[in-house]
């Protein structure tokens, strides 16, 4: 390829990691505050988490790419930038699996946890804060860091918008090369790379959480067998 081309595709990559990245924060915000709210003792507040998590999870990413740029654009007068119109569609869907990530881990802690901090007459946001989500959140960074890498693959849908992502970029040089293997290989190293990335990073992440609540690492436990065959 030519310098021109790489520099087409680096850019898309450039573009990828920022929409990666604006829409994991903003599902990140959505899993935890929905997530959180699942758990409330008041119904309503469970009742309007759960309908947002279940209308989200349950449409496609792609057609809430469409609504957010070609739908409610002429219906409220504004129109967003592709950019932002990705993060936010991506940021709402992905937040919607992501709540429930939250709302499982949060469950799991031991009831008697609970139960303390209730006999130490904290409040639930205290309870909550000091006592689940330092011991539920160490549990949610493995299924989050599948649903992270979920949401790079996601990001190849923001090309209907013509946006200029790793993608688009690629099929842009594809169609001037008309070379389809050798270009869709490249892009699918970068993907890898970048997945390859992010696992390793949460699982750092993990391991520093897990040491900080006073948790190791599970190592395998190897037991000798005699040899010969036993005593005889």
């Amino acid at each position: 390829m030519t310098s021109g081309l790489w520099e087409l595709v680096l850019k898309g990559v450039w573009v990828t990691v920022q929409l990666l990245v604006l829409s994991a924060l903003l599902a990140a915000a959505v899993s935890f505050v929905v997530g959180i709210a699942r758990t409330h003792r008041l119904w309503i507040v469970r009742f309007l988490a759960g309908f947002y998590t279940e209308v989200f999870r349950g449409t496609s990413a792609l057609v809430m790419i469409f609504w957010v740029f070609f739908v409610l654009p002429p219906a409220f007068g504004w129109q967003l930038v592709p950019l932002w119109a990705g993060t936010l569609a991506l940021g709402l869907t992905y937040g919607a699996y992501g709540s429930e990530i939250v709302r499982g881990a949060l469950n799991a802690v031991d009831p008697a946890q609970k139960e303390g901090g209730i006999a130490l007459s904290f409040t639930p946001w205290q309870r909550m804060r000091l006592i689940l989500l330092p011991q539920a959140v160490p549990e949610m960074i493995p299924p989050f860091s599948n649903l992270l890498i979920e949401l790079l693959k996601g990001t190849a849908l923001v090309s209907v918008m013509g946006m200029g992502d790793l993608a688009f970029s690629g099929n842009l040089v594809r169609l001037a090369l008309q070379e389809s293997a050798e270009i869709y290989t490249y892009i699918l190293l970068v993907y890898f790379v970048i997945a390859f990335a992010l696992t390793r990073v949460m699982r750092g992440l993990e391991k520093k959480l897990k040491a900080g609540v006073g948790k190791r690492p599970e190592k395998k436990v190897v037991v000798a067998e005699p040899v010969g065959g036993g005593v005889s």
